[in-house]
């Protein structure tokens, strides 16, 4: 399977009953400090609001926030680290309606709140230390 190009932009709707699967691989082991960054954005460029921002730091903790025009939100950090060094991952992100819930090979790990109503995303990126072999949206039917 081909590997998608990394920064990875794509433009989509994510209301509640949607969800966002990425499969990928870290690029470098875990005592170089990788990282992974997904960021569901409220606009079309990078520049733009983000609804939800999710950093993996492999191999140490994985950090989620928001930022709007006022800047960063409170951070809410997780030391739970279900990716393995050197492994390929699955991560699903599914829009809930007073949250984000986040899985790791199909195990729950992660929530957090809507700061901003998922209705606004308009984009996603997906960056940073990793290898992407599968970005799927599943938007709610109806």
């Amino acid at each position: 399977m081909s590997e998608l190009h990394v920064p990875y932009q794509h433009r989509l709707s994510l209301p509640p009953g949607s969800s966002v699967t990425i499969e990928g691989k870290p690029t470098k082991c875990f005592s170089m400090n990788p990282q992974l960054q997904v960021d569901l954005h409220t606009g079309n460029d990078e520049n733009s609001d983000i609804a939800f921002h999710f950093r993996v730091y492999f191999g140490d903790c994985v950090v989620m926030n928001s930022r709007d025009c006022a800047g960063w939100g409170f951070p809410v950090k997780s030391c739970e680290m279900p990716f393995e060094n050197g492994k390929p991952f699955k991560l699903v992100i599914s829009v809930l309606q007073n949250e984000y819930q986040v899985k790791v090979n199909d195990q729950y790990c992660y929530s957090f709140p809507h700061r901003v109503d998922p209705q606004y995303v308009e984009m996603m990126q997906v960056w940073r230390d990793v290898s992407l072999t599968s970005v799927c949206v599943c938007e709610r039917d109806g």
